[in-house]
């Protein structure tokens, strides 16, 4: 898709942009938090578009299905599909350029909803740090609504960790899912630990591609009772999906699966480890900040019902 107005072009994303790209991070991360999606493998470009002036790219839309809902779950929950709009800071408040990388990124919207299961509705989302006020204010003002807020926490990876044990029925292990079955066992216990917001095989897809993404577990004999993910992003880590099922919870398990993927991460040399939890999950924001993670600053989310 391509559109022209008097001042600026807007086009999907080629590889030949991609020193625009980086100039354009800078420029929105150089003076505040912002959420800045980066565009990801060639075979997600057409996600993305571009807005250029003058041999500079002054903005970028990118828009991604994040979670899916089995036709089975409860009617209340959502399928839910994100965007992501961000342009030079002087630009920030000119809504004709926000609205024209909008229009294309909502028809996109309109397009992967189709593939979505018709039993359940889709919410359009955007993410934004608390201090992108300005960015925020254009969704608000089309009718999105305020959906959850989410803290953004830093563990420094140079300090020491604790040295933890499990009870001697249970078993840790790192998992691969090296086979399409054992992805879906996934999917499935992903689903029932988060029944309103699954991960989903396209995501589950993603995470996998990352450098040193890893699962880990733990069991009782056969039974997965816990377990995570992590991997690296730039030069820090990730921990993500941090789950116990319920006739498990509060025996410790959580925190020792958390002090193994810090171990982990800790081994490749990573300095830093980083997760988002919502501010209101206070069990899971004890955990974090027991492990020596500190709150860095704080994602809000607005969505629409789309159609």
């Amino acid at each position: 898709m391509k559109s022209i107005s008097p001042e600026y072009t807007i086009r999907s994303f080629e590889e030949s942009d991609m020193p625009l790209l980086g100039d354009l991070y800078q420029a929105v991360t150089a003076r505040d938090n912002a959420v800045f999606w980066w565009v990801g493998e060639p075979p997600n470009w057409h996600n993305v578009y571009c807005a250029f002036e003058n041999n500079r790219m002054i903005g970028k839309g990118q828009i991604e299905v994040t979670s899916t809902i089995h036709p089975q779950q409860p009617e209340e929950y959502k399928h839910t599909i994100y965007i992501n709009i961000k342009t030079i800071p002087e630009r920030e408040v000119d809504t004709a350029l926000l609205e024209a990388l909008y229009q294309p990124l909502l028809s996109r919207a309109i397009e992967l909803q189709k593939t979505l299961s018709t039993t359940h509705e889709t919410m359009l989302c955007i993410g934004n740090h608390s201090s992108e006020t300005a960015n925020s204010s254009f969704f608000k003002d089309k009718g999105y609504s305020y959906l959850q807020s989410l803290f953004h926490m830093e563990r420094n990876l140079l300090q020491p960790l604790p040295r933890l044990t499990l009870p001697s029925e249970l078993q840790f292990d790192y998992w691969k899912m090296a086979t399409t079955a054992e992805e879906q066992q996934y999917l499935n216990i992903d689903a029932e630990i988060w029944p309103e917001a699954p991960i989903g095989n396209n995501k589950l897809a993603e995470n996998k591609k990352q450098p040193l993404w890893t699962a880990m577990v733990v069991r009782e004999y056969q039974t997965m009772i816990g377990g995570l993910m992590a991997w690296q992003e730039e030069d820090e880590g990730i921990i993500e999906d941090v789950w116990v099922r319920e006739p498990w919870r509060r025996r410790g398990i959580a925190r020792y699966l958390l002090v193994e993927g810090l171990k982990y991460l800790q081994s490749h040399s990573l300095k830093k480890a980083s997760l988002t939890v919502l501010t209101d999950n206070h069990s899971a924001l004890s955990l974090y900040e027991s492990a020596g993670f500190q709150i860095m600053n704080e994602e809000v989310r607005y969505g629409i019902v789309l159609g």
